[in-house]
């Protein structure tokens, strides 16, 4: 049987391939990129949705901020613009802390020239860490990697609770109290498994209309229901005298992770909030496979002198199809495939099961498919012509 999450995304991909297609992408303030930190520990819910395909759309307060002349930076006269160019596969970049999510998608899409880059999951521009950015056909399966699971090492400040859960916040509670390692780890089965977590007031989640963290800078406080979340684990993994304790958690979409501080927080009765935030895990990225900003951009001034190449830092596009099975067809059936044309599945090879599958032709990516009645039925077909991952990149996850 397929999977849930490969039938979840393939509908998705589907709904919003229009869109998908233009992926535009809008400059984004460090404040709403904050206020919406998707997966990791923002409204994964609602940014899955305006990001099936990998387009960021920046919601009323980013375009505000467009229109600060601060980031408008005029070109050079002397600098003529680069001609775009097709570039397939996934960079998993390092992000620096005090990046935007947006920024960083648009500086790779600078680096590599590449005609279309999104990424699959916001990260918090006070957070460090996995950040999958998808270049070219990637963008058709971001939906994959937003459906998967995501590890995060945070750190927890003890005596006080801000309004916003994390350093940027106005301090609203404060307690003398430092809880024990005892007491946190005795705490911890209770936020562990399918929980009930109510989103922090600064978050993207719409209440009649208006994003909650607009709400709240407004001096208003909205009333949220508590949504339906998955902690795989979580683990204390230090604590000192110095009011500081470390956190491992893996969890599934839209979990956040400042709500888990806020309300370890409040049943300890020492009130807390996020004062340091790493992703380790996205989906089928590890932290083996983030390369840092400076390294990009050095393996960019080699390209461009001749020493190197760009295809080096990609990964694969179906490395975030890892979760759904392969499926091999003939040359013949490709062509059908490639023309939009359902294929019947007849003979001794034929797959016994339904659901999506990615094919390959000649151990090449060919399209997102749908097995059923006995047919194969394209669903998302892809074009890899142009720069693509290095086999010898491809081969270091095997």
């Amino acid at each position: 049987m397929m999977t849930p999450t490969a039938n979840r995304a393939i509908a998705q991909q589907t709904a919003d391939s229009h869109d998908a297609e233009k992926n535009i992408f809008s400059s984004e303030s460090r404040g709403d990129d904050k206020r919406h930190a998707g997966d990791d520990e923002r409204h994964a819910g609602d940014d899955q949705r305006r990001a099936g395909e990998g387009v960021r759309r920046a919601d009323d307060g980013n375009r505000r901020d467009n229109n600060d002349p601060r980031n408008k930076q005029p070109r050079q006269n002397n600098q003529p613009r680069r001609d775009k160019r097709d570039v397939h596969g996934w960079v998993v970049l390092d992000k620096p802390i005090g990046m935007t999510s947006t920024h960083a998608v648009a500086v790779l899409k600078r680096l590599f020239q590449a005609k279309r880059a999104g990424h699959a999951g916001t990260l918090d521009p006070l957070a460090s860490g996995g950040l999958p950015i998808a270049l070219g056909e990637a963008t058709k399966t971001v939906p994959f990697v937003m459906d998967g699971r995501k590890r995060y090492r945070f750190t927890v400040a003890w005596g006080e609770e801000r309004d916003t859960d994390d350093t940027e916040g106005r301090v609203v509670r404060t307690s003398d109290l430092r809880p024990s390692a005892d007491a946190i780890r005795a705490l911890l089965p209770q936020f562990t498994g399918l929980i009930e977590q109510i989103p922090p007031q600064y978050s993207a989640i719409k209440v009649q209309g208006e994003r909650a963290y607009d709400l709240a800078r407004d001096g208003e406080t909205v009333e949220l229901k508590p949504r339906p979340v998955e902690i795989h684990e979580l683990t204390l993994i230090e604590h000192g005298d110095n009011g500081l304790s470390v956190f491992e958690a893996e969890c599934g979409k839209g979990t956040y992770v400042r709500a888990l501080a806020r309300d370890i927080g409040r049943i300890l009765g020492c009130f807390g909030h996020i004062c340091a935030l790493r992703r380790t895990l996205v989906g089928p990225f590890r932290e083996t496979d983030m390369i840092p900003l400076e390294e990009l951009e050095a393996l960019c001034n080699r390209a461009a002198s001749g020493e190197g190449s760009l295809a080096d830092a990609l990964l694969p596009v179906e490395t975030a199809l890892d979760d759904i099975p392969a499926l091999a067809v003939t040359r013949a059936d490709a062509a059908r495939l490639h023309r939009g044309q359902a294929v019947l599945l007849r003979g001794r090879d034929a797959p016994n099961n339904s659901g999506t599958v990615y094919v390959t032709v000649a151990g090449r990516l060919l399209a997102l498919a749908e097995i059923g009645n006995g047919e194969l039925i394209p669903k998302r077909v892809f074009n890899l012509t142009g720069l693509t991952a290095s086999s010898g990149r491809s081969n270091e996850r095997v």
